[in-house]
C-alpha cells in the first residue's frame, strides 16, 4: 500500500486533454477578472468542469454525454440554491441528491472517472453559499454560461482530435444487480448528507468542503482502495496547504492567480490518472484559488490554511467510515437479501 502511494501508474491519456480542461476552468476566470467580476467567472469555471466527462471516443456520444452532464451540473447548482436555507434541510436534500446521482448513474453505466464527484461538488458548493433567491436565475445563468462554454470547446476539441478515430459502439445497459446499486446509492447518500450536517453544527464557516471530501474518498472501489484514497487525500492535503500558504503570503495579485488556475488544472488533470496522491497537492491549491474568495485568500491566509485542513480531515475520516459500510460484503448482501424478501411480501399482499 505504501509502494502504491507514491508510485506513477502508466495511462493512455492524451496530453491534449489536460491542456483543454485547463482552458475550460481559466477562461471563464479571467473573463471575470477583466470584467471586474471574479465571483461570476469562479462560478462558471465550476460549471464548465463538466468538460472532464470527455469520455467516448465517438463524437456523437461523446457530445450527447457532455450535454447530459451539463444539465446535470446545472440542476446540481439549481438544487443547492434553493434548499440552501435551512442546516437540516440542506444536508436532508443533499444526501437525497448524492443518493440519486450515484443511482442513475449507475444506471447508465457513467461509472468511470470522475463519476458522481463534480455533481456532488456543484451542489455543495452552491448549498453551502448564502441563501438568496433573488440571485438564484443570475447564479444559475452563470453555470449555463460555463457548461455551454465547455460543451462548444469540447466540440471543437473533438472535432480536431477525433478526425482519424475510429467510431465506436458504446450503448448504455444496466450496470449491476439493482438492489446492490440501491444499497450503495443509499449508503453513499447518506454519508454525504451526513457530512454536511456534521460541518453545520460544528460551525464551519465554508460547510462544503466536507461533503466534497467525502464524496472524493468514497470513489474507490473497494475497502482497501477507499483507505488508500482517504490516505492519499490527508497527506496530499496537508502538503498542498503548505504550499498554498507559502503561495499566499506572497500575497499573489488576482491575475497571477486566474493564471495559476489554468496552470494547476492543466498539472491535476496530468497526475490525476497516474498518482492520486500528487494529484492532491494541486487540487488542494487549484480549489482553494477556485473557492475561496479574493477578501479570504489575502486578508488571513494562516487561519484559511488551518481551516481548511480541518473541513477536509473531517470529509476524509467520514468518507473511509462510509467506504467500509458501502464496500462491506456481510451487510451488502443482508440488506439486499432484506430487500428482496420485502418486495416479494408486498407482491404477495397485492
Amino acid at each position: 500500500m505504501l509502494k502504491e502511494l507514491f508510485a506513477l501508474k502508466e495511462t493512455d491519456r492524451k496530453w491534449h486533454l489536460p491542456v483543454v480542461a485547463g482552458l475550460c476552468i481559466g477562461v471563464p476566470v479571467l473573463v471575470g477578472y477583466f470584467t471586474g467580476n471574479m465571483q461570476s467567472g469562479k462560478l462558471a469555471s465550476m460549471a464548465a468542469l463538466v468538460i472532464l466527462y470527455i469520455q467516448s471516443q465517438n463524437i456523437a456520444r461523446r457530445m450527447i454525454v457532455l450535454m447530459a452532464c451539463s444539465f446535470g451540473i446545472m440542476v446540481s447548482f439549481t438544487v443547492g440554491f434553493v434548499f440552501g436555507f435551512d442546516p437540516l434541510v440542506a444536508s436532508l436534500v443533499l444526501g437525497i441528491y448524492a443518493f440519486t446521482v450515484h443511482l442513475v448513474l449507475y444506471y447508465l453505466k457513467m461509472v468511470r472517472p470522475p463519476g458522481n464527484f463534480f455533481f456532488i461538488m456543484t451542489a455543495s458548493v452552491a448549498i453551502s453559499m448564502p441563501h438568496n433567491l433573488a440571485t438564484v436565475p443570475h447564479n444559475i445563468g452563470l453555470a449555463g454560461i460555463g457548461t455551454m462554454f465547455a460543451c462548444t470547446l469540447g466540440l471543437i476539441y473533438s472535432i480536431i482530435t477525433l478526425r482519424k478515430s475510429p467510431a465506436d459502439n458504446e450503448v448504455i445497459t444496466l450496470s449491476k444487480n439493482r438492489y446492490v446499486n440501491f444499497v450503495e446509492s443509499v449508503t453513499f447518500g447518506f454519508f454525504v448528507g451526513l457530512s454536511l450536517l456534521l460541518a453545520y453544527l460544528l460551525e464551519l464557516d465554508t460547510p462544503y468542503w466536507v461533503p466534497t471530501s467525502c464524496a472524493a474518498v468514497m470513489q474507490g472501489v473497494s475497502v482497501s482502495h477507499i483507505w488508500q484514497r482517504s490516505a492519499q487525500r490527508i497527506l496530499g492535503t496537508f502538503i498542498g496547504l503548505g504550499l498554498t500558504w507559502a503561495v499566499l503570503l506572497l500575497n499573489p495579485s488576482l491575475l497571477a492567480i486566474c493564471i495559476g488556475i489554468i496552470l494547476l488544472q492543466i498539472i491535476v488533470e496530468f497526475l490525476v490518472v497516474r498518482n492520486y496522491a500528487l494529484a492532491v497537492i494541486f487540487i488542494t491549491i487549484l480549489t482553494i484559488f477556485l473557492a475561496e474568495t479574493g477578501t479570504a485568500l489575502t486578508a488571513d491566509p494562516t487561519q484559511l490554511i488551518k481551516a481548511r485542513f480541518f473541513d477536509i480531515l473531517i470529509g476524509s475520516v467520514v468518507g473511509a467510515l462510509g467506504g467500509v459500510l458501502l464496500y462491506n460484503e456481510k451487510l451488502q448482501y443482508l440488506a439486499t437479501r432484506q430487500m428482496r424478501k420485502t418486495r416479494i411480501n408486498m407482491l404477495r399482499r397485492k
